[in-house]
């Protein structure tokens, strides 16, 4: 008597509904794999994935309400061995780090290829980890390079908010010499040549992130 093989039960999680979707019909033709749940941020997320406790949760990083970070932290907190593949647009270094350290197994793009991405989750079901080419270069591209401090990235959140040192400086209860400082300190670690270009390389390498509710960047707890 033959017996047809358990398909790997997939968590999709987007504040999209477009993306969700796509990754919907791109698993409906799989015969090795089944969506049984969808969230659009990260506090759905912990609810389905403990109504269904998936194989496999897709997670994007950037939503409202709750990030696909702070999901996947205490996911894997209650979960210690929830499979997470971070799917994300952003393939900025730091960011990718702090997925990883949260717990996330795999991080891909969203342009991925359907294969890469199909391939993946097998990988990662078998207890594998895998980085996009993209996210292995962005790290080494920049694993020797200085990072900011705390304090450092307190500062770029608010340049790239649009406050001036003045301002900076009475947000942050400090002198405003204290401020140059530290943004001259910034601009040379992140090989800035102004401000406005400072807090474009900070978005992008995910040193500050963008609220999807509100464009202002702003800098991730963790």
């Amino acid at each position: 008597m033959s017996s047809e093989p358990v398909p790997i039960r997939i968590l999709a999680v987007d504040d999209h509904p477009v993306v969700r979707r796509g990754i919907a019909a791109m698993i409906a033709t799989q015969a090795d794999m089944t969506l049984v749940a969808e969230a659009s941020n990260g506090r759905e997320a912990i609810q389905q994935f403990r109504a269904h406790r998936p194989d496999i949760a897709l997670m994007d990083l950037q939503m409202p309400e709750m990030s696909g970070l702070d999901a996947v932290s205490a996911i894997r907190g209650e979960f210690p061995d929830a499979r997470i593949i971070a799917l994300t647009t952003y393939a900025g270094d730091v960011q990718i780090l702090r997925a990883v350290k949260a717990g996330a197994q795999a991080y891909l793009l969203k342009n991925t290829f359907h294969e890469e991405l199909i391939d993946t989750i097998r990988a990662v079901y078998a207890g594998k980890k895998k980085l996009s080419p993209e996210a292995s270069f962005e790290i080494a591209e920049h694993s020797t390079d200085d990072a900011l401090t705390p304090a450092e990235i307190s500062v770029l959140r608010l340049i790239a908010a649009g406050n001036a040192n003045k301002e900076i400086a009475d947000q942050l209860s400090l002198a405003e010499d204290t401020v140059k400082w530290r943004v001259k300190n910034i601009l040379s670690k992140l090989g800035a040549r102004d401000r406005t270009q400072a807090a474009m390389i900070g978005v992008k390498r995910g040193i500050i992130e963008i609220d999807t509710q509100h464009p202002t960047p702003t800098h991730h707890p963790k």
